[in-house]
Order: structure tokens, then sequence, then C-alpha cells
């Protein structure tokens, strides 16, 4: 029984960017019942549990991460009945259900927010948000210099006069965590999906709900902590506050066994990782060292390293993820082309063989590269002219089947994304008649990791291995064995499994992975 309840300590999750996964009514947008279509591709993959991103009621600003009813379906994706039968055909299937939650603000067009506006300064409608007076003579300066994740300032001024803060976009306030009210309705929020049956959250920005109540002056080269900075200050993030708010989640989960929350968590401040995940706080907290790291075997084993100390250190599970829909995918990143998918197969073994909970995004079991999308294809407020910054590139919908687009995602013509015309031959239908695809890989590994037995125990340890590769160990018996050099490389001796390329009389060659027990 209890290990059915820790089912998150181990599963492996598979994030729906529900957009883009499949379309059931012909308008080129993913929906629930587009997922619930899929469900059995999901159970042959082999995944544990689904994260679904925000199908909530949203004027769809920041594709629903602005959200304007977060206990309602919007009609885009659904409805209520919708996301039941969903939920009831996923666990009938074994699959855990998982949703995003957002709670560090809401759409300006909450009706919350709605009534701030209308509200005078000091009001307790304003109390909700951080409205505050401006700088200088007539207030025409912000109140301070931050700024916000997507661009420009972190502050937007109203009608009267005040300002208010977003960290991303002006239709995205923020809300004023230390009011008890938005604490006891994000409370209700939870409680009314937890009672509809599903299995967990994630939790948007969950680095970001709690600011200093002086709101000091952050230091601007400390721009959303993605880079380790040793004296930058960014009192926007990681406020020591939000640890309680995440006590207060944590009481609300426990009221349902066998739910658990995960943190979107941007700190590479081990100390305070560690503090997120520790005892009655977050069961989870994504950690993106992994993913932010070259494909390099000595910079990959000291990523593991330390990805993996924290959570020994405070008894939490650790996570893993090599994508999702704000990273760009791992085959454009680690050099697109042939390359890079190598790279990408041989790092799917890699996290596939590390101990805890790991998070795939849809589409990387398809090998997916990064789609090229034009300024006016994109529709990402944080994106930037030259699409460098765009995460719409790794948005693109679900190549199904057929020859040229839409490639079966929708029965229309037209996908909100436009799709690439050669991803013909990263097609489910074909990966499936194709043994040795990538698709196959990921079904092979995620099947080992349920079974074998060598894959099991919560460290690793490595052995001696040739430059340019590490050989890593679970203590079940099982070797993960990486080439990130130029030349073919001896396995160690024993059976072996799973690899992500041909082996080369006997050798592993570059850009690839094996298992070996």
């Amino acid at each position: 029984m209890t290990e059915a309840l820790n089912w998150w300590r181990t599963a492996t999750v598979y994030q729906i960017y529900v957009r883009s996964f499949a379309d059931s009514n012909g308008d080129g947008v993913g929906d629930l019942e587009g997922i619930r279509s899929r469900l059995d591709y999901l159970r042959d993959l082999g995944v544990d549990a689904v994260w679904l991103t925000p199908f909530y009621r949203s004027p769809m600003v920041d594709n629903g991460y602005d959200v304007a009813d977060p206990r309602d379906v919007d009609p885009l994706f659904g409805d209520l009945d919708a996301f039941d039968r969903l939920l009831a055909d996923a666990h009938e299937r074994g699959i855990k259900v998982t949703v995003d939650v957002v709670p560090n603000h809401t759409s300006s067009q909450h009706p919350w927010f709605q009534a701030a506006l209308a509200s005078p300064p000091g009001s307790p409608e304003r109390a909700r948000y951080w409205f505050r007076d401006g700088k200088g003579d007539d207030g025409e300066q912000p109140p301070n210099n931050w700024l916000s994740c997507f661009t420009g300032p972190a502050w937007t001024r109203v009608a009267d006069g005040q300002w208010y803060l977003h960290l991303f976009a002006p239709e995205q306030p923020d809300l004023n965590w230390a009011n008890p009210e938005v604490v006891a309705d994000f409370h209700k929020t939870l409680r009314f999906w937890l009672d509809r049956g599903v299995d967990g959250f994630r939790i948007d920005v969950a680095h970001g709900m709690s600011k200093p109540a002086d709101l000091p002056d952050m230091d601007p080269r400390a721009m959303y902590n993605v880079v380790e900075h040793a004296t930058y200050t960014d009192p926007r993030l990681n406020h020591e506050g939000v640890f309680e708010l995440h006590e207060g989640i944590r009481r609300v989960l426990d009221e349902y066994p066998g739910t658990a929350a995960i943190g979107e968590v941007w700190t590479f401040d081990d100390e305070q990782m560690g503090q997120y995940i520790a005892p009655g706080r977050l069961h989870l907290g994504f950690n993106f060292r992994l993913a932010l790291t070259d494909f390099d075997a000595d910079q990959l084993r000291s990523a593991i390293d330390r990805s993996l100390a924290v959570p020994l250190r405070v008894g939490a599970p650790p996570t893993w993820t090599l994508s999702n829909h704000d990273v760009w995918r791992q085959v454009s990143r680690y050099g697109d082309g042939e390359v890079g998918l190598a790279r990408a197969r041989a790092m799917a073994l890699v996290e596939l063989a590390l101990p805890g909970v790991v998070y795939l995004y849809n589409g990387e079991e398809l090998g997916l590269p990064n789609g090229p999308l034009t300024e006016e294809q994109s529709t990402d407020p944080g994106g930037t002219s030259d699409m460098q910054g765009s995460r719409d590139v790794a948005r693109i919908p679900l190549p199904w089947s057929g020859d040229e687009p839409p490639f079966g995602f929708t029965s229309g013509s037209q996908t909100w994304l436009p799709m690439p015309a050669d991803w013909a031959d990263r097609t489910v239908e074909r990966q499936e008649a194709d043994r040795s695809s990538t698709l196959w890989l990921y079904r092979d590994a995620l099947r080992l990791r349920k079974s074998h037995p060598a894959i099991s125990g919560d460290k690793v340890s490595w052995e001696d291995a040739p430059s340019g590769c590490f050989i890593m160990r679970r203590p079940g018996g099982l070797a993960c064995v990486l080439n990130t050099s130029d030349e073919l490389v001896d396995l160690p001796a024993g059976e072996v499994l799973l690899t992500s390329a041909q082996l080369q009389g006997g050798k592993l060659p570059p850009n690839s992975a094996a298992w070996v027990v």
C-alpha cells in the first residue's frame, strides 16, 4: 500500500502540452478529447503519469498560463465533463494524471484583477495584487527597477497613476501571497481538482510566489537566474517566504494520500534547492541542471552528481528532465540533424538510467527537433524578433500519421503552429513500423526501467572510462556507458541490454550510449 501511495518517487511522467498533443475537433488546436483518444499510445509507451499544461479558462495571451478561472475548462480544450472522462480513462489504464497550476499570477481578465482596476488605491481588491505608487514627482517612474522575465519592465501603470507588478506579460499580474485571501483561494483550487480525482500538480513559477515586502531593486544582471550567479541579487525569485507557502500547499495534499506536487524551481543554489524539497514542503522540485549541460561526459557527470546530492540529503527523490515547453528540444540543443538526434537518443538512455523521477516532454520520444518558425508565426510573448528566445519552436504539434502536414494531428487543414513537411519520417505511424526508431528506443528503455532488477537503488557510482566517456553504475548492477568522444570505445564486460546506436565491431560509436549488465 505504501508503495502505491509513493508512486511519484520513481515515476516516469509524460508532459502533455495540451495545444500540441492531439486535436479532436478539427480546429487545429489540441484538446482534452484528443488526449483521451491517444491514451493507448501513452500506455504502450510505458509512462506512469501525465502532466497536463493549463487547460483552464484564459484569454490565451501566454497559451493558457494567464488563467482567468482556474476551476473551469476553457472551451478551446473542452469542458469539465471532458476532463472527467479523460481522468477516468487514464486511471483505467493505470496512468496517473497531474495538472499544471499557476499560483504566481492570474490573467488580467480574472474577476479579481478587473475588480482591482475598478477600485481605488489602498482598497482590499488591490491588496490581492502588487499595486504601488511610482517614483518621481508625479509617480511617472516604476516603483523599482524589476524586469519582466519576458521583456521590458515588470511594472505597468494604470489610469489612476498606480503601477502593478507582473514578472511576465502585462496581462499576467502577480498575486500578493502575503494576502490570506490569495492563499485560501489557491487552496480551494487545489481541493477542486483533488476532489475530482487528480493525482497531483506541477506548480508553475513555484520559486516566484513570495516577494520581499519592501520590493528592493534587483541587480539587472540577474535575469531569471538561468546561470549560476555568485553575487548577483534577484529579489524577484526564491524569496525565503516561499517555503511557508509550500508548507501550506503540502498540508492540503496530505489530506489526499497518494498525491504529490512538483515545483518549477529555477535555482542553482544547492542549499536553496534542498529547502524547497525538505520534509513537509514540495514532494519534488524540477532540477534543470541536466537540461542545461552540454553533451560532454565530464560536464554531465558533474551535473548528475550535484543533482543527486541535494535530494539524497533531504530524503526526496531526484527529478530529471531534458526538455519541456520552455526549453528547446534536445535534438536541436545538441547540434540538430543526425548528430543532434544521435546525441538525444544517447541522453535518453542516460536519463532513464538515473534513479528517481523522469519527466519526458511530448515528442522527445519521436526525436523531434525544434520547428522552423518565423516571428509572425510565433505566439510566444516571451520570444524575440530573431526567434532565439522563442519557446514556440519546441511546441509544434505532434506528427501522428501520413506523409504530409498535419500528419494526423487534426482532421482540419491547419494547425495552430505550422508543422514542418520534413517530419514525415518522424511520425508515430512510421516509427512504430521501424524497430530501430527513437520511439522504440524509448519503449524498450521504459519497459526495462520498470522491470529489470539491475535498474535499482537510489545512488550511482562511477567507474574508470576512456576520455570523453563515462560509465555510471546503479547499485542493482546496470552500467550506463556514454560516449561523447570521437572514438569507438570498448564496453564493460556483461550483457548488452540496449544501445542508442548500432555497435561497431562490438564497440560503442561516438554520440551514443549503452546499458550493460
